[in-house]
């Protein structure tokens, strides 16, 4: 966003322990009360606690008003040069994702029903998990993603959030069922949606960037067919697409 800097105390560290222990809370629950749906545990109420995290740190931290900067930063939506151009792509890239995992499915000669796209369900589906996504990229994006980028830049910054995130996510993961190389798999497509966010972020220099293709994700996820959905192949495709972003356009913006 221009005009706007990171501030040199901010601590990926504090937020990433804060993140997990508060967090805490939500597991407990999910193992007592089981899920909110057939694929969605209790634990997964655990979305708000990086935007709780990062809320925590900046009012210690950081000047009057800086909560209210990071909370805007996030639904910023001019904060992109050609907003429209970089949300479509937010969009499109795990969705397509999503699209090539059912497609390799079937040439494989798997059994997979129809693709069944209810109007109303993808808008419904989209506005829920953005607001996931928007307290979620509060803590991984606007607070924790430049100082990371700084130090350590763009691939490694996806990287290491990425496997923060897997690992965060592991719990409800188990909550909800899901067997190991289920969850080795998603984990997978974990990481390489990390560094596909971290670079479309620091490329248009939008937050909101980063919660709409995390946003999408979701939606594709959920869309896919019944329970037909293997993470293994769509972690290894995801895999694929973050090395080509990453490789095809390396230097983001200067700030």
């Amino acid at each position: 966003m221009s005009g706007w800097t990171e501030p040199d105390h901010r601590s990926p560290v504090r937020l990433i322990a804060l993140t997990f222990a508060l967090s805490v809370p939500f597991w407990l629950a999910g193992a007592v009360a089981g899920r909110l749906s057939e694929t969605l545990p209790v634990s997964a109420l655990m979305a708000c606690c990086p935007l709780l995290a990062a809320m925590l740190l900046v009012r210690r931290h950081e000047p009057r008003g800086a909560v209210k900067r990071l909370l805007q930063r996030v639904v910023d939506w001019r904060a992109a040069p050609r907003p429209g151009r970089w949300h479509a792509l937010a969009i499109a890239l795990p969705l397509g994702v999503m699209a090539g995992s059912y497609a390799v499915m079937v040439l494989l000669g798997r059994s997979l029903p129809g693709l069944r796209v209810s109007l109303v369900e993808v808008p419904l589906l989209f506005a829920v998990f953005l607001v996931a996504a928007a307290c979620e990229e509060a803590g991984w994006t606007a607070y924790a993603t430049d100082p990371l980028s700084t130090r350590w830049g763009p691939p490694v910054t996806g990287v290491i959030l990425g496997v923060t995130w897997a690992v965060w996510h592991i719990v409800p993961y188990a909550q909800a069922g899901h067997g190991p190389l289920w969850i080795a798999g998603q984990c997978l497509y974990t990481v390489a949606l990390r560094v596909v966010i971290v670079w479309l972020y620091l490329h248009s220099t939008s937050v909101l960037t980063a919660v709409v293709c995390h946003a999408a994700s979701n939606v594709g996820w959920s869309l896919f067919p019944g329970s037909h959905y293997d993470p293994v192949v769509t972690g290894g495709i995801a895999i694929v697409v973050a090395l080509l972003v990453v490789t095809a356009w390396p230097r983001p913006f200067s700030r």
